[in-house]
């Protein structure tokens, strides 16, 4: 299949051709006559590994998302950094794979998934309680996080392009972690009693999303920390993590505070049963830093228990506005009221308005109705999914029990020992970020923000990395065999 191109180990040329044959009567063997043209296919793969201008393009787009330079500098607010990088990524994603002989995008269950949310947004928008704000939505918001993702699924081929595009939002994530501390410690840009916000505006400004976001990243951190060349990488993302942390306690997040420890679960039982000095350093790490722990933030996380210490009512009122989603499901199951709509749905009796659901499955049901609800999560399975694939194909292929030493020929081994152990630990941070995620957005509206689109991009990742290398070593299997059975027939 054309779409699979082999990454790295023993390939067939270009798309469609078979390896060149040795002169008519050679003695060579079959496997060396493969050899010579994956030659040339492994130093074009090298070559675009080198500089592709959509990548970059994607890494410029997701700096200006996580570092939002034009909330420091003003001037910058009149160019439109983000639109201009994402463009230029998405004209270079077309014309590179339009040169190379192929569609306009890769097609993956996840595309279509994000493709039939944003289908939905727009079909139910003329039967919302105001029709210009749900298209509104989708115009100024959601559309973005389509490309964006179709972007991301096409240029994340390789575990160095993930290493890279991790790393810058580690930095990013840990950069405004220290802010958050920073800014805390301070007494700085504190809102409802003490509680820090973001350093920028975006998906980051709310205490919550802030924490959200903490919580998300932190798990990649983890596992850059874990599989770092280098003693000063390791440092970093380590730092950078714990940076988090402290950003989610200086949050006072409620929400974000459950879904790290529901992160922390999952992260723990993958490093309990292949790291288990480390997994053991870091709970020892969390005993000697409970007496540095703020008590405003052990007094405001004791509210999820007990309701009498919850002094601003969030408590009582997000339960309300629970109920409420559901009843605005129930009003309108088929449509909803239109995305990005329920604030704005503001029906008789209805006891907290112009307020947004907190809870991201209500959030879809209320706003796009039962479709928009199974095309959402259609989307969280396959997230969730995307790591026991993978280790699936692992084992399907034989990859998953090789010896670290193996010395089986190149279109036998399509993944090196270390590639294994990446994809293993990959797999592993996404699940624990997922599912810190899907626990801090049971109590938010996030259902079109980028955090979960970025997630769901590089959990899947690795899946179709791994079944472009198994593909690409198929064929060249299947293109020896034939020089073989021809020059037998010679």
């Amino acid at each position: 299949m054309a779409e699979r191109l082999a990454f790295g180990y023993g390939t067939t040329g270009h798309a469609g051709q078979a390896p060149a044959r040795g002169s008519a009567g050679s003695k060579q063997p079959a496997s060396s006559a493969v050899a010579p043209a994956a030659r040339p296919r492994r130093d074009a793969f090298a070559a675009r590994e080198r500089f592709d201008w959509a990548f970059v393009g994607l890494l410029v787009f997701t700096a200006i998302l996580y570092f939002r330079p034009q909330d420091q500098a003003t001037a910058l607010r009149v160019l439109p950094l983000a639109e201009i990088a994402a463009i230029g990524a998405l004209v270079a994603m077309v014309m590179g794979r339009l040169g190379r002989g192929q569609g306009v995008t890769r097609f993956t269950p996840e595309i279509a998934g994000v493709a039939a949310l944003g289908g939905i947004i727009l079909l139910t928008a003329p039967f919302s309680i105001w029709m210009g704000g749900a298209i509104g939505t989708f115009t100024d918001m959601y559309v973005k996080v389509m490309l964006i993702f179709v972007l991301m699924v096409n240029t994340l081929n390789s575990p160095k392009r993930l290493d890279r595009f991790m790393w810058l939002i580690v930095i990013a994530t840990g950069y405004l972690a220290f802010r958050a501390v920073f800014d805390y410690a301070r007494g700085f840009n504190l809102v409802e009693s003490g509680r820090v916000r973001g350093a920028i505006g975006g998906i980051f400004r709310n205490p919550n999303d802030l924490a959200l976001n903490m919580v998300a990243v932190l798990p990649l951190a983890a596992s850059l920390a874990l599989r770092a060349p280098t003693l000063v990488r390791r440092v970093a993302a380590a730092g950078c993590a714990m940076l988090m942390i402290g950003a989610v306690v200086a949050s006072q997040s409620r929400s974000g505070t459950v879904g790290l420890a529901v992160m922390a679960l999952f992260l723990g039982g993958y490093l309990l049963r292949r790291r288990p000095g480390v997994a053991l350093a870091a709970v020892l790490a969390l005993v000697l830093a409970l007496p540095f722990v703020p008590a405003s933030y052990l007094h405001r996380i004791s509210s999820i228990t007990d309701e009498s210490r919850d002094e601003t009512g969030s408590r009582e009122a997000r339960q309300i506005l629970l109920r409420e989603s559901f009843a605005a499901f129930l009003a309108h199951p088929i449509t909803g009221v239109g995305a990005g709509q329920f604030k704005n749905y503001n029906p008789e009796g209805r006891q907290e308005a112009w307020r947004e659901s907190h809870n991201v499955i209500l959030q879809v049901a209320a706003e796009l109705g039962i479709l928009g609800v199974i095309a959402f999560v259609f989307l969280v399975a396959r997230a969730a999914m995307a790591g026991g694939q993978v280790r699936r194909l692992l084992r399907r292929s034989g990859l998953a029990f090789r010896p670290r030493g193996s010395t089986a020929p190149p279109d036998e081994t399509p993944v090196t020992p270390y590639e294994v152990n990446w994809l293993r630990t990959h797999s592993a941070a996404m699940a624990a970020a997922l599912a810190g995620w899907f626990a801090c957005a049971l109590f938010a509206s996030v259902a079109y923000n980028w955090t979960f689109y970025y997630l769901l991009a590089l959990a899947i990742a690795p899946r179709e990395i791994l079944l472009d290398r198994l593909a690409g070593a198929a064929k060249t299997r299947r293109a020896a065999a034939a020089i073989r059975m021809r020059e037998v027939r010679a």
